[in-house]
């Protein structure tokens, strides 16, 4: 029988853990100093660099996610149909994606919205998957669907929405697979950082982190883009993360530029929305790229990563 996780894991936060002297005046007798230890640790420890020093790599089908490698994924925001999967699943996967991304349970702003096809969407998406061969990620929304969203992808990913529906974090803890984790709108890093030490906590190390933009002030473009926050996280934590540029900006031109600018700011990785035919899509056709653009977007961001990688 094996050690227990959580006794392992008291251990391990353990020897993370600093002692410090705190010097105590007293206002009413200045000429008396009390001495106290205290127990300082990272507020985030298992996703913290001084708990795991090299960096996490993540193992989906033939490929790794993390340690110097440049991971593209591609597909439509929704799951509208099977042609429409099926198209542009042999476009990422020939373009040299190697995850096909697609939304069967939407969660959107207004009840009135496209919401997604659920289960159906989900067996349409792994049909694509298989039959490309190509790893697929799909949200999960809650905990009620989990079973069945985990069945049928390869990543579950938790969206921005999410990011604190702690009850889905300690399921998704519990899960074998990997899990992509979308930063909240208006969650800070720590916040965000915590989010993923949920998942952690319960014995899943396979996480992704993914900057998705951020609410501020500016409504030129959908959020606004934090590319800082992959040098921060970096420097924090040993997770691999990766940006979209997509839901970012909500805007198709600008998003090959704020892709570019994130694999020359150290990205594991980019998520972008790819769709047979933006103009007429369910779901965010206006941030969405079409297949050739995509192409020649790959083409472009791997010769960056290269050039990045032997800096």
């Amino acid at each position: 029988m094996g050690t227990p996780f959580f006794y392992t894991l008291r251990q391990k936060i353990a020897t993370i853990t600093k002692i410090v002297k705190v010097h105590i005046y007293s206002y009413s007798r200045p000429w008396e100093v009390n001495t106290m230890a205290l127990d300082i640790h990272p507020i985030h420890p298992l996703t913290s660099r001084a708990y795991k020093q090299e960096d996490t790599v993540i193992q989906v089908g033939n490929h790794k996610i993390g340690g110097g490698t440049l991971t593209l994924i591609g597909g439509p925001c929704s799951i509208e149909s099977v042609d429409q999967v099926m198209s542009v699943a042999g476009s990422v996967k020939g373009s040299g994606g190697q995850v096909l991304r697609g939304g069967a349970f939407k969660p959107r702003t207004s009840p009135y919205s496209f919401q997604g096809m659920g289960g159906d969407g989900l067996r349409i998406l792994k049909k694509a998957g298989l039959h490309n061969d190509i790893p697929v990620i799909t949200e999960v929304m809650s905990t009620d669907d989990f079973d069945e969203v985990e069945a049928s992808a390869d990543i579950l990913q938790i969206g921005a929405r999410n990011m604190q529906n702690y009850n889905l974090l300690k399921r998704a803890g519990q899960s074998k697979r990997p899990i992509l984790l979308k930063r909240g709108m208006s969650a800070t890093i720590d916040e965000w950082l915590n989010a993923a030490e949920y998942i952690m906590a319960e014995g899943n190390s396979q996480v992704i982190l993914c900057e998705r933009g951020i609410r501020t002030f500016e409504n030129y473009t959908r959020n606004t883009l934090d590319l800082s926050a992959i040098v921060a996280v970096k420097t924090l934590s040993h997770l691999p993360v990766i940006i979209d540029p997509s839901h970012a900006t909500g805007r198709a031109d600008m998003v090959p530029a704020m892709a570019k600018a994130a694999v020359a700011a150290g990205a594991d990785g980019l998520m972008i929305e790819v769709h047979n035919d933006p103009a007429n899509a369910l779901c965010d056709g206006p941030q969405s790229l079409k297949p050739e653009e995509f192409d020649v977007l790959a083409k472009e961001l791997r010769k960056i990563h290269e050039v990045v990688r032997n800096a």
